[in-house]
């Protein structure tokens, strides 16, 4: 057992290296067709399209997996730009710090997603002595459409304008020969699912991770819940001590400082939990953030039942313990060698909802068998089901329901008679003479 065992652990290890060998990387420029926002512009958000100018930005020889799908892609050359086009372009050096999921901004548009970016003015806490006046900085905010992920990076700019370089007209900052502002990016914080949709009672994984430029340490990390107007403080991390404020909330200190792995694990989800989740990482010079939608959902339990033995016959379909509220209930008929085919004229009871928050609901439905009878389905769609649910009953014709109707009552009847003999055949019979007793 125990070699079969390092057997395998062998073949692992060199299916791994197999692996890693095919698995090449090539460092390629990552353009983006992004936003600069004004003075007045969100910070670490995306804003309205007032107050914008087109920008470009390029990620500069940004490490990404090489399938063979970047055969014939040529690196930025800049310059090419007419004078009088507004387009403002930012070269970013991302040697100082990791690019997570880059081939996904690169693929976005082979893989029909759509790329929105912003970038702003960042301004700095606290600005650090040995940094010199004309350096400035920006914040750009990226998210793919789908599935992510969505990246937020702090990028300071490059160059002196004392050494006559030209200056950009409207941010008064230095050009590179190219015309270009050229920047190199200090601190990143990502997100790989800007969306979750989680069941009820289920865990949930809300990925956060963050590249820092060397010199530049954590200081804390905050994971904070929105919710209808109100949020509250979920988790704490800081100088080494973390402190959870939702029961069962976690965060890894080693994946943290390690692996710059800041992901906050919910266990039984409950719908308190929903909302938006802020994390924000604050490092001794910036900090940012990314927000994480949590939607947690119910799906839902459906009974069908005859309510009634009367002729024309009653369905009750009862819809119980989903969430969120939208629930669509579709009655369905189909005779013996026909078609199925919706029915109207359903009608519907009020809205329940339970002390975990899930909703119930019945629907009620008179039934028509016709001549052959029929079968009845309750029909129910709801997000958290990947297809509709439903339940069914066979309803039997009058005829059968009459015939059998007839011979419960006759065999009522004949055990009513039955009963009623067998009580008058016992007061009839003669009972046993008694033998008085003598005293001695």
């Amino acid at each position: 057992m125990g070699s079969e065992w390092w057997c395998l652990l062998v073949c692992l290890a060199l299916s791994g290296a197999a692996d890693a060998v095919e698995r090449q990387w090539r460092p390629v420029d990552v353009i983006l067709d992004c936003f600069l926002m004004g003075e007045g512009g969100h910070r670490g958000g995306f804003a309205s399209s007032e107050n914008m100018v087109k920008a470009l930005l390029v990620l500069k020889q940004v490490p990404v997996p090489d399938d063979g799908s970047l055969e014939g892609l040529t690196d930025f050359q800049g310059g090419t730009l007419a004078k009088d086009d507004p387009l403002i372009t930012f070269e970013a050096s991302v040697n100082l710090i990791q690019i997570p999921q880059a081939e996904a901004l690169l693929h976005a548009d082979c893989s029909g997603k759509e790329v929105t970016c912003e970038i702003s003015r960042y301004f700095l806490q606290a600005r650090p002595k040995a940094t010199v006046e004309t350096a400035a900085w920006f914040i750009t905010n990226v998210l793919v459409s789908g599935e992510g992920p969505s990246i937020s990076m702090v990028m300071k700019t490059l160059g002196d304008a004392e050494n006559g370089s030209v200056l950009h007209p409207m941010l008064k900052l230095p050009l590179s020969p190219q015309g270009t502002v050229r920047t190199e990016v200090e601190f990143q914080v990502t997100t790989q699912s800007p969306s979750l949709n989680l069941l009820l009672g289920s865990s949930a994984s809300l990925h956060c991770g963050f590249s820092v430029a060397p010199g530049l340490g954590i200081t804390s990390v905050e994971w904070r819940l929105q919710h209808k107007g109100s949020g509250q403080l979920v988790y704490c991390w800081t100088t080494g001590r973390g402190r959870a404020k939702r029961e069962g909330a976690t965060l890894e200190p080693r994946q943290l400082l390690q692996a710059g792995d800041a992901s906050l694990t919910l266990p039984s989800l409950t719908l308190k939990d929903e909302g938006a989740y802020v994390c924000q990482i604050t490092t001794s010079l910036y900090r940012a953030q990314q927000i994480i939608q949590l939607d947690v959902q119910a799906a839902p339990k459906v009974l069908l039942s005859l309510a009634s033995e009367a002729l024309p016959p009653t369905l009750i379909c009862s819809v119980t313990g989903y969430y969120p509220l939208d629930v669509s209930v579709t009655w369905i008929r189909e005779e013996l060698g026909g078609d199925p085919a919706p029915v109207s004229g359903a009608s519907f009871s009020s809205l329940r909802q339970s002390v975990a928050g899930t909703y119930s609901i019945s629907s009620s439905l008179t039934a028509e068998p016709g001549s052959v009878g029929a079968t009845y389905t309750c029909q129910v769609t709801h997000v958290s089901l990947e297809e509709p649910l439903g339940a069914d009953t066979w309803v039997a014709p009058p005829e059968q329901r009459t015939a059998f109707g007839v011979l419960f009552a006759s065999s009522l009847f004949l055990l009513a008679l039955l009963f009623l003999g067998l009580q008058r055949r016992q007061a009839t019979s003669p009972r046993p003479a008694r033998t008085p007793r003598h005293s001695g």
